[in-house]
């Protein structure tokens, strides 16, 4: 019952709630979360699931939530009720919820195992079965025993007595209306064992009766009963599970069998240029050919800066009216969605974690892929926090099912997708930033991701994922290439470091300086920064490679070609750099410096960028 009105009111109020469990999320690191898993009967040391880290984040949250003044909680939640203190100390909340905590009888109570505890449900030779011959109550000894402990914070506080009926040559009977006197007794041996076990079951079971009497009498009650007895309490997101299923073309094991139309295989041709790596190709022809529209889940988070290979992503890949990346996907049969991940921005600690802020950088970047040439009727923009906010119920419990399938340990590897390393210092947002995600996939109902190398770990995540609920269409993985910064030794390029890649924003000299001053080793293909611009970009974009020479242009249509002649050294480093590579990336940039000079609305956004831009 108490789960219920918690899911209605987070479920009706899921704009607040939610966005307060990430900000405690964001606040504190791994390691202080897991010092609070004795709240779950867990240590820190134990195997813990990413729904463990959740769930603590979600407590801190539920008294906040509610706006409570005190905390009534048992001792082992101590510890997350702190945790909502010092919430407050930071963030400067006025109000500092009170903690009351109660007394947690010895030998912690399992519902795993029925002969622990006492339940609401016990009828009374249950009661007796598990009081008189199961229960441990040691002679003489009071620290520790559990029947004494009963009777110190149940009976007493009950009933404010406790009677022991037992015969006159034991002692007759005797009310106690204190638990010194008690204890004083049975340390002494004036009280026996099973006398103390008698007065007891009795009590518990006078305690209990209204409730037995309830559930005899009660129709509504008598049926609650009997189903919460018929319950399998195994948590899973069955509704949405149907509808991810419903969505779902069956991948065959081999393409083997498949028979392919000359125009799905004209399809499957163009989708799979896209990606470096497919993952399945067989799954991919499959759903090309049975489902008419594929959805595609495309995403970024917005950060300080652009660099051309993000737009590589999107202006070359969706804006060109020529040969793209998403324009082949959409012609391809696709409806692309991009997921502009703000709230995961956020997560992240980008931009300060202001999402305002982070809001800015996703309407500019926006505005740059409309300056590209974006079509925007093949490509749907779709905010994370918008949507996770009208839709909450249905994306939480996904976001939760995924982090209870998943260590700690499993989602720690796809720190790689922020930027960060297993054995980082991580926030307890970083934890459920990859559970995110992956649920991203199927929240809006892809088949297809289309993603950098980077990200891959996450996408096998989401397919993992598949394979453990048993659902038979696993996302199809394109997977495109990641280019390495412009300087010697930057296998990445880092916003950090202006020289180590092309802004959107660069004016037309700071492209010639970046590319003048780029690692381009002679007659080295494998690792040169400059040739992948190239491949990935210039070649995506144009089809063509044109090198101005003295003895004339040569234009170069594959990137084999080109490769061979610098190799050779036909191809001159002078001759690839400045009279090719140069003006073929101001060509590519021209109409986005033309938009922000012209077009009313954008003109102001890059000096707000510029204004509160921070690089992580």
């Amino acid at each position: 019952m108490c789960f219920g009105f918690t899911q209605y009111f987070i479920n009706a109020r899921g704009d607040e709630y939610w966005p307060l469990v990430m900000d405690i999320a964001c606040r504190n690191s791994l390691a202080k979360i897991k010092r609070c898993m004795p709240i779950m009967g867990h240590s820190e040391t134990d195997e813990l699931s990413a729904a463990h880290v959740l769930y603590v984040c979600m407590q801190c949250a539920d008294p906040l939530f509610l706006e409570a003044d005190i905390c009534q909680l048992g001792m082992d939640q101590q510890t997350v009720n702190l945790l909502a203190r010092d919430y407050c100390d930071e963030t400067e909340r006025g109000n500092k919820p009170v903690i009351l905590s109660h007394h947690m009888l010895p030998t912690k109570m399992s519902k795993n195992d029925p002969s622990s505890a006492i339940f609401m449900d016990d009828d009374e030779g249950e009661v007796n079965r598990k009081i008189k011959k199961k229960a441990y109550c040691p002679p003489k000894i009071v620290e520790g025993n559990p029947c004494l402990e009963y009777v110190k914070y149940i009976i007493l506080p009950w009933f404010n007595e406790f009677t022991v009926e037992r015969d006159e040559k034991h002692g007759g009977n005797k009310t106690f209306d204190n638990f010194e006197n008690i204890a004083a007794d049975y340390e002494s041996d004036k009280l026996h064992p099973m006398d103390l076990k008698n007065a007891l079951s009795k009590a518990l079971n006078n305690i209990l009766q209204p409730v037995h009497d309830h559930f005899k009498t009660n129709n509504r009650a008598k049926n609650l009963l009997k189903q919460v007895r018929n319950l399998s309490f195994q948590v899973v997101a069955t509704e949405l599970y149907k509808e991810m299923e419903a969505l779902s073309v069956n991948a065959p094991s081999s393409a083997a069998g498949l028979q392919m139309s000359e125009e799905a295989e004209r399809k499957y041709n163009i989708a799979r240029s896209i990606g470096e790596e497919c993952i399945q190709e067989d799954e991919l022809k499959n759903m090309l050919a049975k489902k008419p529209t594929p959805i595609c889940y495309d995403g970024f988070e917005p950060s300080g800066r652009m660099h051309i290979a993000q737009v590589r992503f999107f202006l070359v890949l969706i804006g060109s009216m020529k040969v793209t990346n998403v324009n082949k996907l959409t012609s391809s049969g696709c409806q692309v969605k991009i997921w502009i991940a703000d709230w995961f921005a956020q997560l992240n600690n980008k931009l300060g974690g202001d999402l305002e802020k982070i809001k800015v950088i996703g309407e500019y970047f926006k505005e740059i892929w409309q300056a590209g040439g974006m079509n925007p009727e093949k490509v749907e923009f779709l905010w994370a926090s918008e949507e996770i906010s009208s839709r909450g119920n249905k994306y939480w419990p996904l976001v939760m099912d995924i982090a209870r399938r998943n260590n700690v340990r499993r989602i720690l590897r796809c720190g790689q997708i922020m930027g960060r390393s297993e054995t980082e210092v991580l926030s307890a947002a970083q934890i459920l930033y990859p559970c995110m995600q992956c649920a991203d996939i199927f929240f809006l109902g892809a088949d297809i991701c289309q993603l950098g190398m980077d990200q891959r770990k996450v996408n096998m995540l989401a397919r993992e994922y598949c394979d453990d609920i048993k659902r038979k269409n696993k996302p199809i993985i394109l997977s495109h290439h990641m280019l390495h910064g412009l300087l010697e030794g930057q296998e990445k390029m880092s916003k950090s470091n202006p020289s180590s890649a092309i802004f959107m924003e660069d004016e037309e000299d700071a492209v010639n300086e970046k590319i003048s001053q780029a690692h381009c080793p002679l007659k080295t293909v494998v690792g040169n920064p400059c040739l992948e611009y190239i491949k990935y970009l210039v070649l995506l974009r144009f089809n063509e490679f044109v090198v101005e020479q003295n003895g004339g242009n040569k234009t170069f249509t594959s990137f084999e070609d080109i490769a061979a002649e610098y190799e050779s050294g036909e191809l001159s480093e002078e001759d690839l750099k400045k009279k090719a590579l140069i003006k073929a990336l101001n060509i590519m940039l021209q109409p986005v410096r033309d938009h922000f000079k012209t077009n009313e609305r954008a003109k102001n956004l890059p000096e707000q960028v510029r204004a509160f831009r921070v690089t992580r």
